[in-house]
């Protein structure tokens, strides 16, 4: 295959660690030891030190979908026509739900024989989301005419494109880099005899940090528990909640809060845990935390039953879980720790598993879209 010339579409900055930066960079980087010529045509970004980052626009602060986030103010068309015009582009992969004021007028002053791939990300919280979503959907149909391949990271997902901008994709998973979490070693201050159960992400409402606090309440009530501890990694809005309740139910001893942990440290943090579990309630479109959480082959891993997790843990229902029921969750992180069998098993399923959505798998699978799609637009 010709070494192409790829252009990845990110309305938002490309700073935050979030899940889309995370698969837009690794997807980005494994195309470039591929040999490909990748540009990062994004929103407002100061502090990625990638090559070839084009920062577009401005961006402000928002909440969506339960999420802090950002979005581009309108920007110069004039601006975004003369990049395309000097490195002219074969293929142009859109994140979407993208934006009418910088990635939209992109799309539209698309030269006409580049390929326009998107990928669906999202999966909707709440209604609100929704209706949201589905008046988007009618704001951007004109460069929706213009993509010649959508995709979608998950079953979730691509069910949310069709709902609200009415179109169809191909599931084309999320990816992570398997080899990274796969050899990581744990913290050698957690190499006793106990237990250790991991949660780790932002402390949001949506994300359920709060509901594993009240169930590790309940546990620590329990008699005859094998010894364990908590480790919340993770900064957000109800940290200082999260602080307050493990001081009141005297579970300081019992829990650690890390705070926020660097990209570099997270993989030694689940290669630490024996139970990493991630009890969101929606607004999941996949579950790459799943993932990497799998990939250390040492610990159980468990989620809660909303669309995107389930999507991962499809083949193993048995470590989904209610994220509303504390109680029940309590029930199943009393199973795991007493069950050392049962422990082991799911997390040698979850090493095996999780390799297939390494991004040396799915890549090859982009690279084949990216082809048929250039091929179909040139020679029609």
């Amino acid at each position: 295959m010709p070494k192409l010339k790829i252009g990845l579409v990110l309305d938002t900055s490309l700073d935050p660690p979030d899940g889309v930066q995370q698969y837009v960079i690794g997807v980005g980087e494994w195309l470039r030891s591929q040999g490909h010529d990748v540009h990062y045509l994004v929103g407002q970004t100061e502090h990625r030190k990638l090559p070839n980052v084009h920062s577009l626009a401005r961006n402000m602060t928002v909440w969506f979908n339960g999420n802090k986030t950002t979005i581009p103010l309108p920007t110069s068309k004039r601006k975004l026509r003369k990049l395309l015009h000097k490195e002219k582009f074969d293929i142009l992969h859109v994140q979407t739900p993208h934006s009418p004021f910088m990635a939209q007028p992109l799309i539209r002053s698309a030269e006409k024989d580049t390929a326009v791939i998107g990928t669906f990300h999202i999966a909707a919280y709440n209604r609100l989301v929704t209706a949201g979503n589905w008046l988007l959907g009618w704001w951007l149909y004109p460069s929706l005419k213009r993509f010649d391949k959508m995709l979608s990271v998950s079953t979730a997902a691509q069910s949310f494109a069709k709902k609200t901008f009415r179109i169809n994709s191909t599931v084309i998973p999320n990816v992570f880099d398997y080899q990274l979490y796969h050899e990581a070693k744990p913290f050698k201050r957690y190499g006793d005899d106990t237990l250790t159960i991991l949660f780790f992400g932002r402390l949001v409402a949506r994300k359920g940090c709060f509901v594993l606090m009240q169930a590790i309440a309940l546990l620590n009530d329990r008699k005859d528990i094998p010894k364990f501890r908590v480790i919340i990694c993770g900064k957000g809005a109800e940290g200082a909640k999260l602080k307050k309740f493990i001081d009141d139910k005297d579970l300081a001893d019992l829990v650690e809060m890390t705070g926020f942990v660097d990209e570099a440290d997270k993989p030694s943090y689940y290669a630490s845990a024996d139970i990493s579990v991630f009890p969101s309630s929606g607004g999941e479109s996949f579950g790459i935390v799943l993932l990497e959480a799998m990939a250390s082959g040492r610990a159980a891993v468990l989620g809660g039953d909303n669309p995107g997790y389930r999507s991962v843990l499809a083949p193993r229902e048995e470590l989904l879980f209610d994220p509303q029921d504390i109680t029940g969750l309590a029930d199943k992180l009393e199973l795991y720790l007493r069950d050392t069998k049962l422990r082991k098993d799911a997390a040698a399923w979850g090493a095996a598993y999780s390799e297939q959505f390494d991004v040396n798998v799915v890549g090859q699978k982009l690279l084949a879209v990216y082809e048929e799609a250039l091929r179909k637009r040139r020679q029609g």
